[in-house]
């Protein structure tokens, strides 16, 4: 059985972006690839190497959220201005393909947006070239998974869509009809 939103991607998007923008093979169609979910730890180095309580809180708060184990990401090269040298762990990142990217893009639109303290709406400014969309939250709490009573500290998370066959427009109306909520421009 599909994840719901994948039917509903399926049965009632994919057909509006055919008839809204004139695409007559199924192929064309655009077609989320991914999402990308990654927590900086930059500012917790402190000039020193990351702290292991902060790694382990942001490792565990990553798979819970996405239901899979995140990877370390090393910094490439030194960089003064930021206290960080090559080799050091600076990024955890998940990516999330298939069943599990439907499942985290129907929790995160449901449950974990609304939950945004003056929420507004996401940018509609975010998308790339390539139809890509890219958005940041400021904390975990929004994830109702994560038990902020165990948590030693804040940290935000940035969160990308990859679409293949797309380009700005097609994507947007995509996530809109997904349930995306575009802030409305007279705001």
């Amino acid at each position: 059985m599909n994840p719901r939103v994948k039917d509903k991607f399926i049965q009632e998007v994919c057909p509006k972006v055919e008839k809204e923008f004139g695409i007559g093979n199924r192929l064309a169609l655009p077609k989320l690839e991914k999402i990308v979910l990654n927590v900086g730890m930059g500012k917790e180095l402190e000039g020193s190497k990351l702290k292991p309580q902060i790694r382990e809180q942001v490792l565990d708060d990553l798979a819970v959220v996405s239901g899979q184990r995140p990877i370390m990401i090393r910094a490439k090269k030194s960089v003064s201005n930021f206290k960080v040298r090559e080799g050091w762990e600076t990024h955890a990142k998940v990516t999330l393909r298939g069943r599990r990217m439907w499942e985290f893009f129907d929790r995160l639109v449901s449950l974990a947006i609304p939950r945004v303290k003056d929420f507004r709406g996401l940018s509609d400014r975010s998308f790339d070239r390539g139809g890509n969309y890219s958005f940041g939250v400021q904390e975990q709490a929004i994830f109702p998974e994560i038990n902020m009573a165990n948590a030693s500290f804040l940290h935000g998370m940035n969160i990308n869509f990859v679409f293949s066959r797309s380009d700005p427009q097609k994507s947007r109306f995509v996530l809109a009809e997904l349930g995306v909520p575009f802030a409305r421009p007279d705001q």
